[in-house]
């Protein structure tokens, strides 16, 4: 086949959808698929395009058999809601030349948010005759709506109606958990229209490494401490200030060292709460290259999760495959009836706290730091669960099928309109 998708984010972009759209644009590569990328100029997290492409309109990149094509993208460093609505108005723009620029796909997938991209995959749609598979990371406006994002009634209308269109429009939507499938559901979406896939992770690439003589570690002089971690996106959703709290609760322990790694700006807020909390555990530290990812995941004892009470219960973290992965134990301060805390229950690879308590968080640490038996049961209960059920070998081939099959799907109807069209003509 020759499939397109159309991303705003990818390599080299760290974090997010990125490195998972990436892995299955090479993976649909090198199991014998034409891919086609359409995307923006690199940007996240700094929000601020990548040197190499900036002052560029367009870039045309071969990258490990995939064919990336970006256009430019609008950026503001610190954007509010116009600004964010322009940039997703500027990738449209300049992304449909982009788009019209190489052989016609047999599909198209297209990842949301952002929602206003289904409007160009739409007319794609429509234009090449082929099915669009929406692939839902997250659903908007409700998600914004809760933690306060959008608050505009109007423009909360606009994107309730926008969302109806993508879900109207896709010939298949795959989302990432069971809360989402529900979500959909009581929303008038046909259940058959959708698949769930869950975010995967590399299994080869990501697993149990030894604690000791890891380079990692050494080069951050965390050599025989007991290292609670998390890395990833510090957004309005997480609430890490809870996670600075419980480590000041830990201070008194010599051997407990917080690490936090994230985009610059969230760290230059979380290191002011650290002053004021006293919390001098913590090691703050930028996103770390892909590279260095498993020897950076197996440096630590425990691995976070954090979510606030307002998070609506079926958000789910793209990190739980990778901390289950990596065969380290979880802790998740997350609401007990989210899609987060459900699929960590069902892995059996961590504990789960109430959210935004710091005196349940440095609980379950402590619990971890005294019991290392229980620590290293629940990481490999959790490396088992990724295995089974969170390998790219798993979601490729998922995707793979979903493929085939609303091609196909697509192509019977075709040839059926065109059987009744002649025999219409026939009959007159």
């Amino acid at each position: 086949m020759h499939i397109l998708i159309y991303s705003y984010n990818y390599h080299p972009e760290p974090i997010g959808i990125a490195p998972l759209m990436t892995e299955l644009a090479e993976g649909l590569v090198e199991r014998g698929h034409q891919v086609r990328v359409i995307t923006g100029m690199p940007n996240y997290p700094q929000r601020q395009i990548y040197p190499g492409y900036q002052g560029k309109w367009y870039l045309t990149e071969k990258s490990n058999g995939v064919t990336v094509q970006r256009s430019y993208l609008r950026i503001k460093s610190k954007p509010n809601l116009v600004d964010r609505l322009l940039l997703e108005l500027s990738f449209i723009v300049t992304s449909l030349p982009q788009a019209f620029n190489g052989k016609r796909p047999d599909v198209i997938l297209l990842t949301v948010p952002p929602l206003l991209v289904s409007l160009p995959a739409a007319l794609l749609g429509k234009l090449y005759k082929c099915p669009v598979v929406l692939n839902v990371q997250d659903i908007l406006p409700e998600a914004a709506v809760r933690v306060g994002l959008m608050k505009n009634k109007w423009m909360i209308k606009a994107c309730e109606a926008l969302e109806k269109f993508a879900y109207h429009n896709a010939q298949n939507i795959s989302v990432i958990a069971d809360g989402f499938f529900e979500n959909l559901v009581t929303k008038g979406v046909p259940a058959k229209k959708i698949v769930c896939i869950s975010n995967w992770v590399n299994v080869n690439f990501i697993r149990p490494l030894a604690k000791e003589k890891n380079q990692w570690k050494s080069a951050h002089q965390l050599d025989g401490k007991f290292v609670v971690m998390y890395s990833g996106n510090i957004a309005l959703t997480q609430g890490l200030e809870t996670v600075v709290a419980a480590a000041a609760l830990l201070r008194h322990i010599q051997d407990i060292v917080f690490v936090i790694a994230g985009e610059s700006t969230a760290l230059a807020r979380l290191q002011e709460y650290c002053l004021s909390c006293g919390a001098d555990n913590v090691l703050l530290l930028p996103l770390q290259p892909r590279e260095q990812l498993p020897q950076m995941l197996a440096a630590a004892d425990v691995g976070l999760i954090v979510q606030k009470r307002n998070v609506i219960s079926f958000n789910m973290p793209s990190k739980i495959p990778l901390l289950l992965a990596s065969g380290r134990p979880i802790v998740a301060s997350v609401p007990a009836t989210g899609t987060a805390a459900k699929a960590i229950t069902e892995s059996g690879g961590g504990m789960i706290v109430e959210p935004e308590s710091p005196s349940a968080l440095a609980e379950a640490v402590l619990d971890l730091y005294n019991n290392p038996a229980l620590a290293a049961q629940l990481g490999h209960k959790g490396r088992e669960f990724a295995v089974e059920r969170y390998s790219f070998e798993y979601a490729i081939k998922q995707y793979e099928e979903l493929f085939f099959n609303v091609v196909t799907r697509t192509s019977t109807l075709d040839s059926t309109r065109r059987l009744k069209s002649q025999k219409s003509v026939v009959d007159i």
